[in-house]
Order: C-alpha cells, then sequence, then structure tokens
C-alpha cells in the first residue's frame, strides 16, 4: 500500500511523476468505457477488529478474467508468464463500499488504486470470513478474511522468497527472470516446509498465519495459487508496492518487514511469533532486531540455510546468521536447516520447551 507522507512534506518528484501517468492513461481508459473493477485480497483479524485489502483496476466492461474450468484451460492458465501480473491500470480515489459481517464502511482507493481498511464491528466469530468490496457501478469483489482465536497464543510469520519458493530473488538478474518470465507452473516448492508449517499448527490449532515478503501486491494472486497448491496453511499475504513513494523512487523492503512485525506485535498483543526467513538476505537481521525489541512477543526463530549456489546468487551473509544464534542463545529458540524437513524437529522441539 502507499506511504502516507508528513503532513508537510511534499511528494517525490518520481511520485508525482507516476501519479500523473496513471492519471492520463485512466484519464484515456475511462473515455473508452473502462470501468472500475475490485480484486479483493486476503485480510486478517481478531473478533475485535479486521483489516482488509484490496486494489482497484480499470477493465473494459466484460473484461473481467473466468477462472479456468477444463484441464486444458488450466494448464493454460498456469503456463502463463510473470509478467502478465504487472499489466495493469489502477483506478485511484475511486470510493469502495466495504461490507465484512455487521459492519459496512466507505473507503477511498490510494493513489496506486489499493484500499486497506480496519474494520471493527463486524461481530464475526473465529475462522474464516468473506468481505465484500463494491466499486460505483455495482462492480464486486469477495476475499478471504482470516479471524484468529481470541485463545491463540502462537502465531506463524513465514517469508516466501527462497524460504517457501526457490527463487533466488535477491539477486537482480534473477529476479526479474523469476518474476516476469518463468511461468507459474515452474516455480518450485522449498522441500518440507509446508509440512513444518501444518505440524506447528496441528500443535497449535488456531494460531494466525502470515506470509511477509517484499514482493509486489501484482503477483499475491500467483502467491495465493502457489501456496494453496502445496496446502501451505492459509493466511494473509503481506506484500508492498513496487515503484516510487512519497519519500523516493523505492521503498525499503527491510523497513516494510520491520513495520509490519512490530504492527502484528501491537494488533495480537498476546501472540508470540515464529519467526521464519532464510540466510539469503535480511531476514537474520530484521527478526534480531524484532527479538531485541519484541522479545515477550518471539516464540522462536527458524531460518532456512541456503545452499552454497543459493548464497552466491543471493550474495547473502552467513555470518549474520551466526550471530543471531550466538546472540540469542538461551532467550529465544534459533533453529536453522536447508529444509523443512530439517527445520521441523528442531522448530517442534523448541517451542515445546517453551510452552
Amino acid at each position: 500500500m502507499t506511504e502516507v507522507p508528513l503532513a508537510t512534506a511534499k511528494p517525490h518528484y518520481a511520485a508525482r511523476w507516476e501519479n500523473r501517468l496513471r492519471g492520463r492513461v485512466a484519464d484515456v481508459l475511462r473515455s473508452r468505457g473502462w470501468l472500475p473493477r475490485p480484486a479483493g485480497f486476503t485480510g486478517y483479524g481478531t473478533t475485535e477488529f479486521a483489516r482488509v485489502y484490496a486494489r482497484i483496476q480499470l477493465r473494459r466492461p466484460g473484461g473481467d478474467v473466468a477462472l479456468p474450468t477444463t484441464v486444458q484451460d488450466v494448464q493454460q492458465f498456469l503456463t502463463r508468464r510473470g509478467w502478465r501480473a504487472f499489466l495493469s491500470a489502477p483506478d485511484a480515489g475511486v470510493p469502495v463500499k466495504v461490507t465484512l459481517g455487521d459492519a459496512s464502511i466507505m473507503a477511498r482507493a490510494d493513489r496506486g488504486g489499493y484500499v486497506e481498511q480496519v474494520i471493527t464491528g463486524h461481530g464475526l466469530p473465529p475462522g474464516t470470513h468473506r468481505v465484500t468490496f463494491e466499486c460505483p457501478g455495482g462492480a464486486e469483489a469477495q476475499a478471504d478474511v482470516h479471524i484468529a482465536e481470541p485463545g491463540a497464543r502462537i502465531g506463524l510469520v513465514s517469508d516466501i522468497d527462497d524460504t517457501v519458493i526457490s527463487t533466488h530473488l535477491p539477486r537482480p538478474l534473477i529476479a526479474a527472470w523469476n518474476t516476469f518470465v518463468l511461468t507459474e507452473q515452474a516455480r518450485d516448492v522449498v522441500p518440507g516446509m509446508a509440512d513444518a508449517y501444518r505440524a506447528v499448527l496441528a500443535e497449535h490449532p488456531g494460531a494466525p498465519v502470515f506470509y511477509l515478503s517484499t514482493g509486489a501486491w501484482n503477483t499475491q494472486p500467483f502467491l495465493h495459487r502457489f501456496l494453496q497448491r502445496h496446502q501451505f496453511p492459509a493466511g494473509a499475504l503481506l506484500l508492498t508496492d513496487w515503484g516510487p513513494t512519497n519519500t523516493g523512487w523505492f521503498r525499503s523492503g527491510r523497513d516494510h518487514k520491520s513495520r509490519h512485525l512490530v504492527r502484528l506485535a501491537e494488533e495480537f498483543p498476546g501472540v508470540r511469533w515464529v519467526l521464519v526467513g532464510d540466510d539469503g538476505q535480511h531476514d537474520p537481521g530484521i527478526y534480531d532486531e524484532f527479538a531485541e525489541s519484541h522479545r515477550q512477543h518471539v516464540a522462536a526463530i527458524a531460518i532456512r540455510q541456503l545452499t552454497v549456489i543459493e548464497q552466491a546468487l543471493s550474495r547473502g551473509l552467513p555470518v549474520a546468521l551466526a550471530e543471531l544464534v550466538r546472540k540469542h542463545s538461551g532467550t529465544v529458540p534459533v533453529v536453522t536447516g536447508g529444509d523443512g524437513f530439517a527445520l521441523m524437529p528442531a522448530l517442534l522441539r523448541a517451542l515445546g520447551r517453551r510452552g
């Protein structure tokens, strides 16, 4: 979602340029009869509140994409190149009616067409529910909202790239290849990670689950399908918006992750988090800082160790992992392993020790 500028700050010129470009494209498409259409993303919450997400895009009348219904359609769907996810025309400033349970409010899309809204008074019990987004003209979309158990004491936060999906994403050229060229079906899952997550949830049913990544919101539908296809536990994806921000050319992926961890600690004060990442980018450092400042909110840290080749591609710093293990020895359990099968027994033992 788009950053909110300081009251006295003027948006970065790159953001102003992007706003003008998007505005001109939107004007042309509207003049040709295109209409705003919402796309809902998975949300989350408690019995007291819910945080819901959507994006509003301009589409030609009758241009909504139908879900595949035959084997041939499914195969064609899965072999689409990743760049197609980035062909979109966001519609900024559109009023959106958001309905969840007993609550119905009006929101407005930001400059990237995104809607992020906190809803109170929804009156829903724990479980998975549906939120509805409605644009002017009647176009609607729905998305899941996971309401956590009030008594949940353990939660799971997982990185995605090189933690559950083998992408070697940190290297720029590899990132471009995997994001824009590689087909959905060609993405590899990290062995055993889904099994490890399901094992944690079997020991702690009702635990809230989040997939926290620096990936773009445009890839949310693909990531959602990937996680479903490989039987990962259902959870909200917390992604970001690539491109200029109100303060610079690019947003900080590290800050994105750190901010969300702090927010989750505030929104779920009684939950201790299992933080899962890899040693190829910034996860050890991010989790280290969070464990230092919010130790009471960390149940365990699990780091997937990349192979030598993956480390070379990602330009990771294994020293950061060694420092993480040393620093939190005796306070926060830190477990490491090459895949989910190696991490699972150590992680379950660590959680068992801490209750």
